[in-house]
């Protein structure tokens, strides 16, 4: 796999900020409704989770706070995905998942 020229601009920025915004409601709703897929699971697989996209929120200048943003992502408050949705993570899935963080570029925006 080749990395992208960084002296290119990239095509994802050309999107249209609604076409972004419904694609992104779109995935979170998609988690939101397969809650089998583990957060452990999509960080072993994809290096990112629920809790991953709630951060990246506030980072792109949402007004709440870090439990708000979770809840917005989840769903539902924290406390209660935890004991609803969550399992506990195995031994092979938290390796899998430093595995798979530590491929993460260290700035994808």
């Amino acid at each position: 796999m080749t990395e992208p020229r960084s002296d290119r601009a990239d095509p994802l920025d050309m999107l249209p900020d609604a076409v972004a915004a419904a694609a992104f409601r779109r995935l979170v709703r998609h988690l939101r409704h397969r809650h089998d897929a583990q957060n452990i699971e999509l960080m072993g697989l994809a290096g990112f989770c629920r809790n991953c996209l709630a951060d990246w929120i506030l980072d792109a200048g949402y007004d709440g706070d870090k439990g708000a943003a979770r809840e917005l992502i989840h769903g539902m408050p924290m406390d209660q995905w935890k004991a609803t949705r969550q399992s506990e993570a195995t031994a092979e899935q938290l390796e899998r998942m430093q595995a798979s963080v530590a491929k993460n570029a260290p700035d994808l925006r």
